[in-house]
This record gives C-alpha cells, sequence and structure tokens, in this order.
C-alpha cells in the first residue's frame, strides 16, 4: 500500500507529492524480479505496454537478468488516455509486436492498472494469438478504478484513487522523467 509521504518537490511548475521515493521503488523491482524469476516463465517474451511502463520495465528486466532470467523484449504500444486524465475507454493499437507470440511465456508489464481495460485488452489480444501464457506485472494497482475483471499476476504496490505521475506515468506527456511517483498538489 502506498503511504503518503510529506515531501513536496516543485517541477515544471507543479507541486508534487512524492508517494513512493527511487529507493522504495527499487527495492520493490528488485523483489518482483525474484517473484517472478520463481514463476518458473519458459523462455519468456517480455511484453512493456508503452509509453508508460517504458522505465519501469527497463528497471524489471535489468532486476530479472540479476536473477538469471534472459527474456526476450518486444514492446506493444496502446493508447487510451490521449491527453486526458480519464480513460476514453476505447484501446488503440499503436505499435505491435514483431515477435509471434504463439506457443511462448509472456510476461506483460504495464504502469498502472486502473480501469483494466488496457492489460485485459492485450492480455486478450496475445491469447488469441496462441501465446502458452500470458502473465502480468503492473507497478501500481489502483483498485477503486477498476471496470474490467482482471487482477495482476505481480504488483509493485496498491495505488490510492488520484492521479499520479513519474516513474513513467505521465499528465499529458509531461513528468515521465521524475525518478519516484507522485500526485500533484
Amino acid at each position: 500500500m502506498l503511504e503518503t509521504a510529506s515531501t513536496i518537490v516543485t517541477t515544471a511548475g507543479e507541486r508534487i507529492e512524492v508517494l513512493l521515493d527511487a529507493a522504495v521503488i527499487q527495492d520493490r523491482v528488485e523483489a518482483l524480479a525474484g517473484e517472478i524469476s520463481a514463476a518458473g516463465l519458459h523462455k519468456p517474451l517480455v511484453v512493456p505496454i508503452l509509453t508508460g511502463s517504458f522505465i519501469f520495465a527497463a528497471d524489471l528486466i535489468r532486476a530479472l537478468h540479476g536473477t538469471g532470467v534472459a527474456p526476450e523484449v518486444d514492446f506493444l504500444s496502446l493508447a487510451s488516455y490521449g491527453s486526458s486524465t480519464e480513460s476514453s475507454g476505447r484501446i488503440r493499437i499503436l505499435r505491435d509486436l514483431e515477435a509471434d507470440a504463439g506457443g511462448r511465456d509472456i510476461l506483460l508489464i504495464d504502469d498502472i492498472l486502473d480501469t483494466g481495460r488496457t492489460l485485459a485488452f492485450a492480455k486478450d489480444l496475445l491469447t488469441a494469438r496462441r501465446a502458452r501464457r500470458v502473465s502480468t506485472c503492473v507497478m501500481l494497482d489502483k483498485k477503486s478504478a477498476r471496470s474490467v475483471d482482471i487482477a495482476a499476476d505481480f504488483c509493485g504496490f496498491a495505488c490510492p484513487d488520484a492521479f499520479v505521475v513519474g516513474y513513467g506515468m505521465d499528465l499529458a506527456h509531461r513528468f515521465r522523467e521524475l525518478p519516484f511517483i507522485g500526485r500533484i498538489v
């Protein structure tokens, strides 16, 4: 569970309350890599869902390497938010996989599981392409926003009912570079 921190950072003219600092995030990423490694994915294909997951995915892939997992990596770019803070409810494929999903153990990585539409869409897409197994890993799980029945197999932290930024997550393409996760106050 996220615990509200008292640290407020001002960046790009916005005040942001730090919810998870870089050290806490890194510790959890290392633990997630251990959990995923123990799950025994066979010749895994790791598929980060772009764009929000790119920083989390890079850290997690390196941590997986440290556990002895040597995945192939390909990317799926999906969009449902645009420049809004609310999902449009419509998922668009902006960039599809180049790798064949058929017969593969796939680990889908996403930044945040909120409505569930994007992760469910991606999981259904890869299942329809005959993946052997599709597991999911998210940095944040915001159960209060769920509109689709889906749960992540691996999760970093529970997320409060707030719009969060940083560590790859954005508000209209801003704040992705922040090394922490926070909310604009």
